[in-house]
């Protein structure tokens, strides 16, 4: 069957479910009940994605059309759009900031596409001032906090409001640990933890460094180097809870030599 046709029968199927002669469970959802799945899904294939597994991204990509269409019928159903709304609406938006492709400007290079591409998203803002009034407005509130905050000072580097060099902003990093350090209360300190977090986010921009991948990894790299020290303990026939901290401290150390070098993060 062709992909057309495979899309009309996923729009037929979720028609089915969400009738009366469907299922009860597809009848009673609504846009902010299959929220938290939909993030869950993309969070799957962002997994399948980065394990390089075909098949299970394969699949995974299936939930996450499953989901556009899930709430694409909910729309039909109450007026407000239909998935031919939302179908015009993506290919508008990438023919519009693709003129390079679909009309006849020129550039040379990726970089100068990502460019041109900030532009024509920053030119669509200013055209909708009712829909987007502030700088950030545009930013979803529920992207994650570490991809957010470097949206956040990318679109305040581009009006010109940042650091004038690495130095400064090493400095400002410096003075945040210190107020973080001497916070007097539990909320004071976490704020003041957030202005640290805030201040690496942007080094990372001006290193070109993904703080979500950033931490990812190290985050991988720990567990890794972890669950082998616990598989080091368990070949010795030491209970690894029971051990002292200098014992685990003595195993991590040991992990982290050349026997243990190829652990895969």
């Amino acid at each position: 069957m062709s992909a057309q046709s495979e899309f009309k029968r996923l729009l037929d199927i979720m028609k089915k479910l969400r009738s009366p002669q469907g299922c009860p469970w597809d009848r009673a959802q609504t846009h902010a009940s299959i929220r938290d799945n939909m993030v869950e899904e993309v969070y799957e294939a962002v997994e399948a994605n980065d394990s390089q597994n075909d098949v299970a991204l394969q699949e995974e990509l299936g939930d996450l059309a499953l989901h556009i269409v899930f709430h694409a019928q909910i729309a039909t159903e109450s007026g407000k759009y239909t998935i031919e709304d939302v179908l015009k609406g993506i290919n508008n938006k990438l023919i519009r900031r693709h003129p390079h492709v679909f009309a006849d400007q020129q550039v040379e290079n990726a970089e100068q596409v990502l460019s041109m591409w900030e532009d024509i998203k920053k030119k669509e803002r200013e055209d909708k001032p009712q829909v987007f009034k502030e700088t950030f407005g545009s930013l979803p509130k529920a992207m994650p906090a570490l991809i957010y905050a470097q949206e956040i000072q990318k679109r305040a580097k581009d009006l010109g409001f940042d650091w004038s060099c690495d130095d400064d902003v090493l400095q400002k990093l410096n003075e945040e640990i210190k107020e973080t350090a001497g916070a007097p209360t539990e909320e004071e300190r976490t704020l003041e933890f957030g202005d640290v977090l805030f201040t690496l986010t942007n080094l990372a921009n001006r290193w070109g460094i993904s703080l979500e991948e950033a931490l990812r990894r190290s985050s991988q790299k720990f567990c890794a180097r972890f669950n082998a020290m616990e598989e080091l303990a368990r070949k010795r026939a030491l209970n690894f809870k029971m051990l002292s901290l200098e014992e685990k401290d003595s195993l991590w150390r040991e992990i982290k030599t050349e026997n243990y070098s190829k652990i895969k993060y």
